[in-house]
C-alpha cells in the first residue's frame, strides 16, 4: 500500500486544545482519526483522548486489512462512546464530557468512514469533489431541505449546535456509515474538526487538496487560512489528510 499522509492540529485562539488527530497507517491498512472535544462541556479534551485511543487501540488489535470495515467502524465507536460516558457518569447530564469524531479507514484500494456529529471527511479527485459527509447538526438539516444557502449556513446562529455527539447520554447516538468506496490514485481522503471547515468553503479545501505539493503543507496552509479568517475567536483547527498513491 502506498500512500503519502499528513495530520495537524492548531490551537486557533482558545486556551486549550481539545482536538485529536491520528493518521494510523500499517502494511495492510490506514487510519484517518479527528475528534473534536466539545468546549462547553467540562474535560472535552479528555473526551477527545479517550476517543481517540479507543479507535487506535482497536486499529492496531484487529488483524489487517480488516474483514468487515463497517463492522469495526460501528463497534469501535460505540466502545468509545461508552468510554466518554463512563468519564462523565458522576456528573449531572449537562456537564458531562462530550466529542464529535470522524474516522476514515483505507484499504484494498477502497476507503470506508463514519462520523458522529459535525466533524467531516472529504472525498477529493481529480479537482472535485467525490463525497462530503453530512453533519448531523439543525443547520446541515435546513442546508439539505434548501431551506438557507450555503452562504447562510456560514453564518448561521445555529451552526455550532450539533445532535448527536460521543458521550453524554448512554443511549448509542446516531452515527453515519460511508460504504466501500474504490479509490484511484492520486485521491485524497481528509476529517477535519469544524475549526477548519466552519471558515473555508468546499471549493477552497478542493483547491489546495488538489495541487501539487505535500500534504503537510497543503493542511497547514488552510489551518493556518481558517484561523486567520476567524479571527480572534478561532477554534482549535485539526485535519489528517492521505493521499492513495496505490497498492
Amino acid at each position: 500500500m502506498r500512500v503519502e499522509y499528513a495530520e495537524i492540529s492548531l490551537l486557533g485562539g482558545r486556551e486549550e486544545n481539545q482536538d485529536r488527530v491520528a493518521a494510523v497507517v500499517a502494511e495492510h491498512a490506514a487510519l484517518l482519526v479527528v475528534v473534536d472535544g466539545m468546549g462547553g462541556h467540562a474535560d472535552g479534551a479528555k473526551a477527545a483522548q479517550a476517543t481517540q485511543q479507543v479507535i487506535v487501540e482497536a486499529f492496531w488489535h484487529s488483524p489487517q486489512p480488516l474483514i468487515d470495515p463497517l463492522g469495526f467502524l460501528h463497534l469501535t465507536l460505540g466502545r468509545a462512546h461508552e468510554e466518554v460516558v463512563r468519564l462523565g457518569q458522576k456528573l449531572p447530564l449537562e456537564q458531562r464530557p462530550r466529542a464529535t469524531c470522524a474516522v476514515c479507514l483505507i484499504q484494498q484500494g477502497a476507503s470506508w468512514w463514519a462520523h458522529v456529529g459535525d466533524s467531516r471527511l472529504y472525498h477529493v479527485r481529480r479537482g472535485a469533489l467525490v463525497m462530503r459527509s453530512r453533519d448531523h447538526s439543525h443547520v446541515e438539516l435546513l442546508l439539505r431541505e434548501g431551506l438557507i444557502s450555503a452562504e447562510q449556513a456560514q453564518t448561521h446562529p445555529m451552526r455550532n449546535f450539533v445532535e448527536c455527539c460521543l458521550g453524554g447520554d448512554p443511549i448509542l447516538p446516531d452515527m453515519s456509515l460511508g460504504r466501500r468506496r474504490v479509490l484511484e490514485p492520486n485521491d485524497v481522503l481528509l476529517v477535519c474538526t469544524d475549526g477548519l471547515w466552519g471558515s473555508l468553503k468546499d471549493p477552497e479545501l478542493v483547491s489546495e487538496l488538489s495541487g501539487a505539493g505535500a500534504l503537510r503543507q497543503k493542511l497547514l496552509t488552510l489551518g493556518e487560512r481558517a484561523v486567520r479568517r476567524a479571527g480572534a475567536a478561532s477554534d482549535n483547527t485539526s485535519a489528517a489528510a492521505l493521499r492513495w498513491l496505490g497498492d
